[in-house]
């Protein structure tokens, strides 16, 4: 069963959060098998990232590094991650 990880962030600063988002040092995109990140049409410094990881266990995997790593930590204006699966 496919699992996903959404995650809103206020960046503040889109061309300054990008590079540091692209390094991956969490490893949060290592097992993905989609990722991609959308900015607010009515705000480009708001992005929302989605993940689609194979399994529920590689997704919790991944929410498990990015919460352990701290790196949201310096975003107060955030939502997420949320792991989450395909409704019924």
């Amino acid at each position: 069963m496919a699992a996903f990880i959404i995650t809103r962030i206020q960046t503040g600063d889109y061309d300054r959060w990008r590079p540091m988002f692209d390094q991956d040092k969490p490893r949060t995109r290592e097992k993905a098998l989609v990722q991609r990140v959308l900015r607010s049409v009515n705000d480009p410094d708001e992005v929302f990232i989605y993940l689609e990881y194979e399994n529920l266990e590689d997704a919790n995997e991944a929410q498990g590094r990015l919460v352990a790593s701290g790196v949201l930590d310096r975003f107060e204006d955030k939502h997420g991650p949320n792991v989450l699966v395909d409704a019924e």
